[in-house]
């Protein structure tokens, strides 16, 4: 039960569910209803399953591939910038509004749910160092073991009901409020792109 709740709060506080709402309706405008639910269940069905991954190879993984989670900070943070950058500008709302190919928009819709919804913003660099640590620490018997992906499983299902719930947010809030919230957004974005890229060039250079 230790294990549960701990995992449990370390999952809440690294995925941040309400967080991702806004960023969620801000990223899907264009695309209706429908394929806003199909990008949410995607998405956290596909964070999910990379979670799932890392706690069992993701050490494997890494230390064949001789890559620290230094860099997962590092591209994750560049990435977000991007994501940030289009935020900002208006530039991926217009892209998704002005699409009229019913196929280009299934893909689009497709490739969302995997970046940015499933990676880098729920299954991130944060989320998968936590999956490795606490799988480090209560994983050494099955019981710890689902223990921990019980807990990311229970937050993750939670955040698939509040995504999908989403647009009846932005039907409350309207346009202008998600414009500028979005906009906003996309300043914090840039902030959090910041102090990944910060926290992985600091993992491999240690201030003085």
């Amino acid at each position: 039960m230790d294990a549960f709740v701990s995992a449990l709060v370390v999952f809440l506080v690294v995925i941040d569910p309400p967080g991702l709402v806004p960023i969620f309706i801000a990223l899907t405008q264009g695309f209706d209803a429908r394929r806003k639910r199909l990008i949410a269940l995607r998405g956290t069905a596909l964070s999910l399953a990379v979670i799932v991954f890392f706690a069992y190879f993701g050490e494997m993984v890494l230390d064949a591939l001789s890559i620290g989670m230094a860099a997962f900070r590092i591209s994750g943070g560049a990435l977000l910038f991007w994501i940030a950058f289009e935020m900002l500008f208006e530039r991926r709302a217009d892209r998704k509004e002005s699409t009229a190919d019913e196929a280009r928009s299934e893909e689009e819709a497709h490739d969302l749910s995997v970046f940015p919804l499933a990676v880098p913003l729920i299954a991130g660099p944060g989320a998968i160092t936590s999956t490795l640590l606490l799988m480090d620490r209560y994983g050494t018997g099955i019981a710890g073991q689902m223990s921990v992906l019980f807990a990311a499983g229970t937050v993750i299902a939670g955040l698939a009901v509040i995504l999908m719930l989403a647009d009846t947010v932005r039907r409350l809030l309207g346009r202008t409020i998600i414009n500028t919230v979005t906009r906003v957004l996309g300043i914090v974005l840039a902030a959090l792109a910041a102090q990944t890229v910060i926290s992985g060039i600091t993992a491999i250079y240690p201030p003085g």
